[in-house]
């Protein structure tokens, strides 16, 4: 009896540990490829741990961030990783950990940074430079100041917009955008995991080779850009009714008499017609009341003036060796210096806030009508010109409102949540079709590519209504948009305004990237473009110049933008 009972007992045993493997593997597989990659010791049954700390943030987005990352590392780090060693389960973990921090000190900075300034005064001014510094080279082509017809369109633009990290024929030095990510690592991690090199360096050149190999060198090709706002726009509105075209053609003179029933057809749909504009005109006043009311109870605060500094601060001399030598010390007595020099003191500063000019909010609505401005080329049309006279007379007596308005547009349509949730989602899907990154799509032909931005004119000019295109586009709209177009047709040109774009942002998260450099008083907070790199080529070249005895380095970026 006791040797029947052991089989059945070993039968038993062995069919339970078969269910609980089985258990295991479904949930295994189940699970998330975040879980089973960046947290392999989580129960099966617990969720992700959270990766933001506003609680704004949706759970969805939490899991879309944490399966790009996954999907990123298994991309390029667990493929090589996997050769070396199949036995360590750390090494991704530890590299999520310190991308989680990252991206934890990224939202902060985000939160603290008043970015309703970089878009609508950074980047317009960026684009608005864009723009006429191309047709500034445009200009110059095959003339005497392009050495005799020697330099091409790129070579033209590069020596108007020079950047340390771009060539003249539009290639991008990866060293820059190095030391810059190295900079934003150094400024999120704490310092025990910055200390490590090799997990900080696979984190930074998994950026570097999203950012320069899959982002730039697409965004920058002109009929991405033409290809990716002509899907914006949809299809084309020239399309004929299949009404009109089963039309029989015994209806014309269906019309040539009046009968009572079409005198009665007639006054219905007048009165529908009006009655729907009634209707459209009441739901816009409704709108616009709900607008005004949010924007003025919105608690996004005005934008705040980038702190600069003032020209008594810049006028004071540094104490040199030569002025502190004991020689030009002379002893005075206290009752006769400290009199004048607290009489002095107040009389200074009476005068520097007498002097001090007030200090303004910026005009958000200015630098987009600037940018406008640019891009329809409006000083050639003298009615266009007093169009934005008249609008930028009317936006400067609201401009306390229109500020709110547009912070409120910002925060609330393009940088919500689920803006963000739909970038993220588009990203991945870009990125890694598959779930692995896909081949590079095949570039159009040249004959394609033609065929893409005359389609986009053409839809342009199609889109305007006819009031607004012959007050913005003039008597040819055609030829106008094409001017529209054109700054943006040429690959190197559109590189140096994607790395100076990238130098706004930067400079915007992390301000203090742009303290350091040749005049650190003399940093305007973001102005991209009212300086040149000629100083931080010298300083990189290892010459003579401000700040090249510092023990530490210059900042790349500081050097570029100050």
């Amino acid at each position: 009896m006791a040797g029947q009972l052991h089989p059945q007992l070993g039968r038993s045993s062995r069919s339970a540990a078969s269910l609980t493997s089985n258990n295991t593997r479904q949930q295994q597989q189940q699970a998330s490829l975040a879980k089973r990659l960046l947290f392999p010791h989580l129960s099966p049954g617990s969720g992700l741990p959270p990766l933001f700390a506003s609680p704004a943030c949706p759970p969805e987005l939490n899991d879309e961030v944490y399966d790009f990352i996954a999907l990123a590392l298994r991309a390029f780090v667990n493929i090589w990783w996997t050769k070396i060693t199949r036995y360590d389960k750390e090494f991704l973990p530890q590299i999520a950990s310190i991308v989680t921090h990252v991206l934890r000190a990224l939202e902060e900075r985000l939160l603290n940074a008043d970015l309703s300034l970089l878009a609508f005064c950074d980047i317009p001014t960026v684009v608005t430079q864009h723009y006429r510094d191309y047709r500034h080279a445009a200009s110059k082509v095959s003339t005497a100041y392009a050495t005799g017809g020697a330099l091409s369109l790129p070579q033209l633009f590069h020596q108007l917009q020079p950047h340390m990290a771009i060539s003249a024929d539009g290639s991008i030095d990866e060293e820059y955008f190095r030391q810059a990510f190295d900079h934003v690592l150094k400024a999120c991690l704490p310092p025990d995991d910055y200390a490590p090199d090799a997990e900080r360096f696979v984190v930074r050149e998994i950026i570097l080779k999203v950012v320069l190999k899959d982002v730039i060198p697409r965004v920058t090709q002109p009929w991405f850009l033409q290809k990716t706002v002509l899907d914006l726009l949809g299809p084309s509105s020239d399309v004929v009714p299949v009404e009109l075209l089963d039309t029989p053609a015994s209806a014309p003179h269906t019309y040539s008499h009046f009968s009572k029933s079409s005198i009665i057809v007639l006054f219905l749909s007048a009165i529908q017609t009006l009655s729907g504009a009634c209707l459209a005109l009441i739901h816009a006043y409704k709108q616009t009341i709900v607008t005004i009311t949010l924007v003025n109870k919105s608690s996004f605060s005005l934008p705040t003036p980038r702190p600069q500094p003032t020209r008594s601060q810049l006028d004071v001399p540094q104490p040199t060796p030569s002025t502190m030598s004991r020689d030009n010390f002379r002893p005075v007595s206290p009752i006769s210096s400290s009199a004048p020099s607290v009489a002095s003191l107040c009389a200074s500063t009476s005068q520097s806030k007498q002097c001090q000019p007030a200090i303004r909010a910026p005009n958000l609505v200015d630098g987009l009508l600037v940018m406008i401005r640019a891009l329809l080329n409006v000083q050639e049309r003298l009615s266009t010109t007093a169009l934005f006279q008249t609008i930028s007379m009317f936006c400067c007596f609201f401009q306390s409102f229109m500020n709110k308005l547009l912070s409120h547009f910002l925060y609330t349509r393009v940088l919500s949540a689920s803006s963000i949730l739909s970038i993220v989602r588009l990203s991945k899907r870009a990125l890694f079709p598959n779930g692995y990154p896909g081949p590079p799509p095949v570039d159009p032909t040249p004959e394609e590519q033609f065929i893409i931005r005359q389609q986009l004119i053409k839809r342009i000019a199609e889109r305007l209504p006819a009031l607004a295109s012959s007050a913005l586009l003039g008597p040819s709209p055609i030829t106008s948009v094409d001017a529209v177009v054109d700054p943006l047709s040429d690959r190197a040109c559109n590189t140096h305004l994607a790395v100076f774009l990238f130098d706004a942002l930067l400079l915007t998260i992390f301000p203090e990237m742009g303290m350091e450099g040749p005049d650190p008083g003399q940093m305007t907070g973001g102005n991209v473009l009212t300086e040149k790199a000629d100083e931080g080529e010298n300083n990189l070249d290892g010459s003579d110049g401000p700040g090249s005895g510092a023990a530490s380095p210059p900042s790349l970026v500081s050097d570029v933008l100050l």
